[in-house]
């Protein structure tokens, strides 16, 4: 088995195949490009010798670093010239039939001893080595778009796969900057898998009427700390790109419910509404800028509250199910001057105000023994300074909705100077930092954090990776603002718990389950980082 990589070939120059020959010359590695198709593998090496240009006009390298890179930048015309490889990277065309064609074409022009590696993102390695004849030598080198940018990649051993065959492509993935995480040979492997969770629960919740796709992007953007949100992801992607991975991670999974598709991504596929490349998706966008899309209902009555003095509150009762948040609560009304009911049931005047975990405001009402008409619930899951989600019932009445509304709707710095504004000055000053949802299972962010952090742990327990390197896959693959396993230790195992199990009981829904994984750290009241080491004597 070679241990020492000098010369990689790269066979498919798309963006995926000449964002890794970038990181590779730029490694000091020999990259020889080829492509079936004529002049792409040329018209791919001018393109990063321009681009590789433009950085050295604004002094990323010398003019000595660009010449000695471009010079192992070798573009060549037939596949049999590949012969010399250490390493070959497949980066073709997402098809098991045509990427084993490829493999058992490879093995008749290579060493025994060379590496071939597939770019796949979703497609079994052992399916694609079954038919070689030394598929101990076949492995996944998964990367990300844009690959200079993007410092993970997956090395996925197939079931016949040596471990000497893991090591140096791992080790050559340090070699070329980026971290390289060793994941089982399953569906979707860590990045693909645990992303999940995201934009499937997201779908479902618009699907449910309970907000619009802006106001989830906004939620979980603003509230939760997601870079994108998930409707601005699939369109960034292209819903010909994912929705095509839901399925086929749903499928061969033999239909787990966690992983369910929603039809909405499908009829968007068939109407060909695929996102920024088309200049329509969930977003309009003119010259590549997203345009204004459509407007949620469920807000109609929030442009209309610009000032708690509109709207008469008398007091408000808080209902927690957390000490912490309920002390939060009082101190952010304190702050706004606002009298807090402290009567063990709420007065007939007063807005009841409930935080709750993994049920809808009816639900939550009928708990605390609360007068539905008068409650609304408010999500403590996400960070208040930034955002905050309140779900009145479908009996709520206006008054109190513009009520919780107008508590929550503007900073704190704007509403302690309001009572000195003019209605004009007012008006100006609203900073809506609120987003009404219309009655749901638990708010936004907790069922689509609460899935995330699921999922990652269901993930761990299958061993497919270490928890250490799902979070450190998610973060850079994704761009999640914490890695999953991580974030349920930071948000809580027992709060993410509490939410799924109560979601799986109000729906009866088995993609809401908790894993076994969460469940045990969670009552034992451990991290969720913690692996079973005692298994063996």
């Amino acid at each position: 088995m070679i241990m020492t990589v000098n010369t990689i070939a790269i066979i498919g120059t798309g963006i995926m195949g000449m964002g890794i020959a970038q990181i590779a010359v730029q490694a000091g590695i020999t990259v020889l490009l080829f492509d079936a198709k004529a002049g792409a593998a040329e018209q791919g090496r001018q393109s990063l010798q321009a681009m590789l240009e433009k950085l050295t006009a604004k002094g990323k390298f010398t003019d000595a670093q660009l010449a000695s890179t471009l010079q192992k930048l070798v573009v060549i015309s037939e596949l049999s010239e590949i012969a010399q490889a250490d390493v070959v990277i497949e980066a073709i065309i997402e098809d098991l039939a045509i990427k084993k064609q490829l493999f058992k074409q490879l093995e008749t022009i290579v060493t025994t001893e060379t590496i071939l590696a597939t770019n796949t993102s979703s497609l079994s390695v052992t399916a694609i080595a079954a038919d070689c004849n030394y598929p101990e030598r076949v492995a996944g080198f998964h990367f990300f778009n844009p690959v200079p940018l993007m410092k993970i990649v997956e090395v996925i051993p197939g079931i016949s796969t040596h471990p000497a065959t893991t090591q140096v492509l791992n080790d050559l993935a340090i070699r070329m900057g980026h971290l390289g995480v060793v994941a089982k040979d399953t569906p979707g492997f860590i990045v693909n898998h645990a992303g999940r969770a995201y934009g499937t629960e997201s779908l479902k919740i618009v699907g449910e009427g309970v907000a619009s796709f802006e106001e989830i992007d906004r939620i979980l953007r603003d509230g939760a700390g997601f870079r994108m949100g998930p409707f601005e992801l699939m369109d960034l992607t292209g819903i010909d790109v994912s929705h095509p991975v839901m399925e086929s991670i749903y499928h061969q999974y033999y239909q787990e419910p966690r992983y369910r598709p929603h039809p909405l991504t499908h009829q968007m596929l068939t109407g060909k509404k695929l996102g920024r490349k088309v200049g329509e998706g969930f977003y309009h966008y003119t010259e590549n800028k997203k345009q204004d899309g459509q407007k949620s209902t469920i807000n109609s009555i929030a442009p209309h509250v610009t000032s708690i003095s509109e709207t008469a509150i008398t007091s408000v009762w808080i209902g927690a199910d957390l000490v912490e948040d309920r002390n939060q609560l009082v101190d952010y009304l304190n702050m706004q001057g606002i009298a807090i009911d402290t009567n063990e049931q709420p007065a007939a005047d007063s807005l009841v105000l409930l935080a709750t975990y993994g049920e809808d405001t009816t639900h939550a009402a009928i708990r605390y023994q609360v007068d539905p008409a008068q409650t609304v619930a408010i999500d403590m899951l996400t960070d208040l300074s930034k955002h905050r989600t309140l779900m009145p019932s479908v009996v709520t009445q206006t008054k109190f909705v513009a009520q919780a509304y107008a508590l929550f709707a503007k900073g704190a710095e704007h509403q302690a100077t309001e009572s000195h504004a003019t209605e004009n000055q007012a008006e100006k000053q609203i900073d809506p930092m609120a987003t009404l949802i219309g009655e749901s299972t638990g708010f936004v962010a907790q069922r689509v954090v609460a899935m995330v952090i699921n999922l990652g742990c269901d993930i761990a327990m299958q061993g497919i990776a270490t928890p250490e390197d799902i979070d450190n896959a998610v973060k850079l693959g994704l761009g999640y603002p914490s890695g999953p396993i991580s974030w349920g230790d930071k948000l809580g195992a027992q709060r993410i718990l509490l939410i799924l199990t109560r979601i799986y009981k109000l729906t009866g829904d088995p993609r809401y389950r908790p894993s076994p994984w969460l469940q045990r750290r969670a009552t034992l009241g451990i991290s969720l980082l913690t692996q079973q080491t005692n298994c063996s004597l």
